[in-house]
């Protein structure tokens, strides 16, 4: 009794009503992109735009200006690069992600310690933190969303080809490298504004964890995006409102949902 007490409580407060809303838009988002990015075997982009972003942030500290201008300008930069690293350079999509991501961790990592090392603020950001959330994400993240939904599907059947089959689908006629090109930009906003809610170190786990559960026990390609949908907001919901209630970390809560989900899925193809 007192735990419900305590969840509708939670539901009344104006920062967890912000939490809640930009968390469920980024999970739709991380889930209709994350099908696309797992079967692509580049999943880990997210980790390295994470790792984009926590420099970015720690640019945005030093110079005491809002993270999100600095931001998404230099991960949208940081995902085209990674995808022209990837045609260009002969490297395999990890090999690039590597690079980048290493870099930006050790660029962070400087500017962290010209601005007095890692306070407060950068900790949150590393973590993620629910009162990080402004109305201006909210706005941002609703923008977001729409725009993702309308783009998987206005071109589900080119991102469906691109996706199994990309010499096939470039035989077919597609712009393959406008296709790629939209999904990493739309990734890199959904991983900086999905960082105020999991944080850097967590926000790829958003786009592995819905689409490779819902692999285990999905059998077509749009129940997948259907099931990694619902999972993903589910584990948001879940973790953010559990998060208040047992006064853990808003991130790593919504990450062990996903997990557990996993494993739920997971033993339901077992026993299958």
């Amino acid at each position: 009794m007192h735990i419900i007490n305590l969840m509708s409580e939670a539901l009344q407060y104006g920062f967890m009503q912000r939490a809640i809303l930009v968390g469920v838009l980024i999970a739709i988002c991380s889930a209709l992109l994350g099908i696309f990015l797992v079967l692509k075997k580049f999943s880990m982009i997210g980790d390295g735009l994470a790792h984009v972003s926590f420099a970015t942030v720690a640019i945005a500290l030093l110079l005491n200006t809002s993270p999100l201008f600095v931001s998404i300008p230099v991960v949208i930069v940081a995902s085209l690069a990674i995808l022209r690293l990837n045609e260009k350079a002969n490297l395999h999509g990890d090999a690039a992600i590597g690079l980048i991501s290493s870099f930006s961790v050790a660029f962070g990592v400087l500017i962290a310690s010209v601005s007095q090392g890692f306070n407060v603020d950068l900790f949150s950001f590393l973590f993620g933190s629910i009162l990080l959330i402004s109305q201006s994400d909210v706005w941002l993240s609703l923008i977001l969303a729409t725009v993702v939904i309308i783009t998987v599907v206005y071109f589900y059947n080119d991102l469906f080809a691109i996706t199994h089959d990309e010499s096939f689908a470039s035989v077919m006629g597609i712009n393959t490298k406008r296709m790629n090109s939209l999904i990493a930009v739309l990734t890199a906003v959904t991983i900086v504004l999905g960082i105020r809610v999991v944080g850097t170190m967590l926000i790829s786990s958003m786009i592995i964890f819905p689409t490779v559960t819902a692999l285990q026990i999905s059998k077509s390609f749009k129940s997948t995006i259907l099931i990694s949908a619902i999972v993903s907001v589910a584990s948001v919901l879940i973790g953010v409102i559990g998060s208040f209630v047992f006064n853990l970390p808003s991130g790593a809560s919504i990450v062990m949902v996903n997990a557990m989900f996993f494993l739920i899925a997971l033993i339901i193809k077992r026993l299958r």
